[in-house]
């Protein structure tokens, strides 16, 4: 089965929201502004900057298409303004930099603020290097198979004593002599079968790393597995390999344990365990490969109707209106089929209870199907906005310093100058390091004479150097790779371009995500 979020939505190590701190613009719109002041304190209206990704929770047992990956967590939220490139000349003052074509979608650069309602920001000398994501959790880690974690979620323990429970009640039937020794036999049951299910997960991540995809993570939960994948496949040929092998799996486990049953005496516990293993996993692979997302059968469709128009957002737009009318079929038809003994049972033996419990799992099933669809069909139209978000195009205005500038001259420069960051140079113009915002922030005005820049500077690190021509995926994997707050962004020549924070590009990446196809 397939779930974004992903794509395995575009992530950062916190799904949290993080927190402005007070005293930084809002977020520039068509409507020119007036430059603030250095001494307006003040309040600036809070932006919520929530990039995450919504997670997707699918029905089947099959993989996690790729997500969006999002932007790092790492950032204070500001005005995202006009980019322009820089010239530095170590025989200048380095006052005015060099001013591009504005863009007809920003406002003019706010200038850096003064107020802290929300607190001063951790001193320079006390700033600890940027972290790189936690790894995402989600359940008990069982093991990393491939390099992979694999996660038992908590939903898991639920199902599995459902499992027992009902598997108990059918042991009961089969082999009375067992008595209360049948729950243990069905919990064995519950466990082999979840593991034939990691089996089918593994598939997804073993074409995934084959295809050179990056696999999150593996996780167990109510309704089966997913393998979050964070990338799209580059090719429909990929996509239908990498959808086909989970069902495939499963249907090579079910012959496993056919020819397992043809070993064993029948009516004894070890042949009512296969005999069990043996129906689950053709169930599996039979309702993996209907052909809607999220099933791997979905994921199939779209690969198919990618390959024969050319067009992936086609297939996708295909394969999730079958999916949702494959939750409405499922929703009407499988009481039905229930009711007339079509999968087995007489109508008979049916009661009232049976009845609605049939029509709840109709129901469950239905409303994850069809989510599951909007969801992939939503994230597909995000992949569309994902190449608008260019370093080049969000990238602010920069005055380029020398280390023993004192803080209050610098940002005279800045506001001069309409630009919104400060890179220290040396003498010889080359860049050692950003001023960090929320740094400027937390000195007091009457104290920047006596400040110099190189004392609230973080120093620059190869991955807080990115390329002015960066964009969409490639852009949010750059950052991703080095979280913090701002980024150096250069021309393939090494000139500097100015400064990118990590705020303007989670602040695009949220409209992109609301913007219609």
């Amino acid at each position: 089965m397939d779930e974004s979020g992903g794509s395995g939505q575009p992530r950062s190590g916190s799904d949290e929201a993080p927190e402005r701190p007070a005293g930084q613009s809002a977020p520039a719109d068509d409507t020119a502004r007036p430059e603030p002041k250095p001494s307006d304190n003040r309040p600036a209206p809070h932006t919520p900057a929530d990039g995450a990704t919504p997670a997707r929770t699918d029905p089947s047992l099959g993989h996690q298409p790729p997500a969006p990956t999002e932007p790092p967590a790492d950032h204070r939220t500001a005005t995202p303004t006009e980019p322009t490139r820089q010239h530095p000349d170590p025989s200048a003052d380095h006052g005015t930099p060099a001013r591009p074509e504005p863009r007809a979608d920003t406002a003019p650069a706010a200038a850096f603020r003064s107020d802290d309602a929300a607190g001063a920001p951790t001193p320079a000398g006390d700033r600890k290097p940027p972290q790189r994501p936690k790894e995402p959790g989600g359940g008990i880690l069982m093991g990393r198979p491939f390099g992979v974690p694999v996660y038992v979620a908590p939903s898991w323990f639920l199902v599995a004593a459902l499992i027992t429970w009902v598997f108990g009640g059918q042991l009961d039937r089969v082999l009375p002599e067992l008595g209360n020794a049948r729950y243990l036999v069905s919990l064995f049951f519950a466990v082999a079968f979840y593991a034939s299910v990691l089996v089918h997960e593994l598939a997804h991540t073993i074409a995934a790393l084959r295809f050179k995809l990056p696999v999150r993570r593996i996780q167990l939960q109510f309704f089966g597995g997913v393998s979050e994948i964070e990338k799209e496949s580059e090719t429909p040929g990929r996509e239908f390999v990498l959808a086909f092998v989970g069902p495939l799996l499963s249907l090579v486990l079910a012959g496993v344990f056919y020819v397992a049953l043809q070993t064993v005496e029948p009516g004894t516990v070890p042949g009512v365990l296969l005999a069990g293993l043996m129906i689950s996993n053709l169930i599996v692979a039979a309702f993996n490969l209907l052909p809607g997302l999220p099933l791997d059968g979905g994921r199939m469709l779209r690969a198919v109707v990618w390959k024969i128009t050319g067009k992936p957002m086609t297939g996708t737009v295909a394969a999730a209106w079958v999916g949702r009318a494959l939750a409405v079929s499922v929703l009407i038809g499988l009481p039905l089929l229930t009711q007339s003994g079509a999968l087995g049972t007489g109508a008979e033996d049916l009661g009232g209870m049976d009845t609605v419990t049939d029509a709840l799992l109709a129901a469950i099933l239905a409303a994850i199907i069809w989510t599951g669809a909007g969801n992939s069909l939503r994230m597909a139209r995000l992949r569309e906005h994902l190449p608008e978000l260019r370093a080049r195009n969000l990238t602010r205005r920069a005055v380029p310093v020398q280390t023993d500038t004192p803080l209050s001259e610098a940002l005279r420069r800045a506001n001069d100058a309409g630009a919104r960051a400060l890179v220290v140079v040396d003498a010889e113009g080359e860049p050692l390091s950003l001023v960090r915002e929320a740094a400027i922030v937390g000195v007091p005005e009457h104290r920047r004479p006596w400040v110099a820049v190189s004392g609230l500077a973080q120093e620059l690190t190869d991955g807080m150097r990115v390329s002015a021509e960066l964009a969409g995926e490639d852009l949010l994997d750059a950052l991703r790779a080095a979280p913090a707050t701002e980024y150096l962004v250069v021309e393939d020549s090494g000139e500097i371009y100015g400064v990118l924070s990590a705020a303007d590009v989670e602040r695009a990446f949220v409209k992109a995500m609301a913007r219609p196809s």
